[in-house]
């Protein structure tokens, strides 16, 4: 789909592309309509061909270029939003991983982010490292947070006030469902 994309990005070959609507034509005919040199229109076909927006036949010693309507057809049912998205990174994910990146130095956390949507992905992170559904004592949650950053008090409260585990009794879970 790129290369069809950057086929029409040229501006000589979607006027080759119009020209070629109504009738086939051959380079020179095209070179003399858009007042350009034929190295410069074949070149332009060539593109054209590789994206199969044209096709050519021969007629003799002369080439004839074809409009092929049926894959522009193609082109927006692949152009439909849901299609297109699938093309689309996770613009999140790419940011958290980045995020990631920036406070961790291996299985270790740096700092505690001091924006609050950075400290989100930071928390999502270490939840991570608490299994579904087991129920952790106080003192397994903070031996757990303690092996990747030493105020363990502080995070152990941010992953509770994050609504991403609760504790009753002194027993800590994590929210996400299971439970």
């Amino acid at each position: 789909m790129v290369e069809f994309l950057e086929a029409l990005g040229d501006e000589s070959r979607l006027k080759i592309l119009a020209l070629l609507i109504d009738r086939d034509a051959s380079v020179e005919e095209l070179a003399a309509a858009l007042n350009l040199k034929t190295p410069t229109i074949s070149h332009h076909l060539n593109r054209l061909r590789r994206a199969d927006l044209v096709d050519m036949r021969a007629e003799g010693t002369t080439h004839m270029y074809h409009f092929r309507a049926e894959t522009l057809h193609g082109l927006s049912r692949r152009l439909e939003p849901q299609k297109l998205k699938e093309w689309a990174p996770s613009a999140d994910n790419a940011w958290e991983q980045k995020v990631l990146y920036d406070f961790l130095s291996g299985d270790k956390l740096k700092e505690i982010p001091a924006s609050r949507k950075k400290r989100q992905v930071i928390l999502k992170w270490l939840l991570g490292k608490f299994s579904p559904g087991t129920r952790y004592s106080e003192a397994e949650v903070n031996q757990t947070i303690g092996r990747h950053h030493p105020d363990f008090a502080t995070l152990r409260r941010e992953l509770i006030a994050s609504r991403l585990m609760d504790r009753h009794d002194g027993v800590y879970w994590r929210i996400d469902g299971s439970d």
